[in-house]
């Protein structure tokens, strides 16, 4: 077949057990069960567009887990004396990579706080009015240290809604207007 040498890979006998116990787990995502298939295949010698089409995924997408496998293999076999330290490693090559951006601005807790101070009275605040309004949260959350920023929008999208071009004041508001 015409075309460089695909990048060679080995796999080890505690690697491939690791590997081939990922693949007899039920819960195994698709994507990792496919990177697992490609790296055991890969480690056979086959080329890299015929185990694409024996697989049917594109060359580019064996190409990169070969070369993935193939610039951890050092750290694969560091790990190997350690049957846990060598199934983090391999989770941790075959995991996606970061996604580009900017990373989440506001953490988990924040919005479980931000949420959790909705469902409290706004008198218990200290606010004088009745019922919170996103501007209102975003404000307190501000006040109480929850976040140093937040917009009101924010704050209605972690309460599940969007801003409704109809409605005039909040859907917590109006919920507790009717006594819900």
């Amino acid at each position: 077949m015409a075309g460089p040498q695909p990048v060679a890979i080995s796999v080890s006998a505690p690697q491939q057990a690791v590997l081939e116990r990922l693949l007899r787990q039920h819960t195994c995502p698709q994507a990792l069960a496919l990177r697992v298939r490609i790296v055991l295949a890969a480690a056979t010698g086959i080329r890299n567009e015929p185990l694409a089409d024996r697989l049917t995924c594109a060359p580019t997408t064996v190409r990169k887990w070969r070369a993935r496998w193939a610039e951890a293999e050092s750290r694969l076999a560091a790990a190997e004396a350690d049957p846990a330290a060598l199934a983090t490693t391999v989770a941790t090559t075959l995991a996606d990579a970061p996604r580009p951006g900017t990373p989440d601005t506001f953490t988990a807790e924040q919005i479980v706080q931000i949420v959790n101070l909705a469902c409290t009275s706004p008198r218990a605040s200290g606010r004088p009015i009745d019922a919170w309004t996103p501007r209102e949260l975003a404000a307190e959350a501000e006040r109480q240290g929850i976040v140093t920023s937040i917009s009101p929008t924010t704050v209605g999208r972690f309460l599940g809604r969007g801003r409704s071009s109809a409605a005039s004041e909040s859907l917590l508001a109006q919920r507790q207007g009717q006594g819900g």
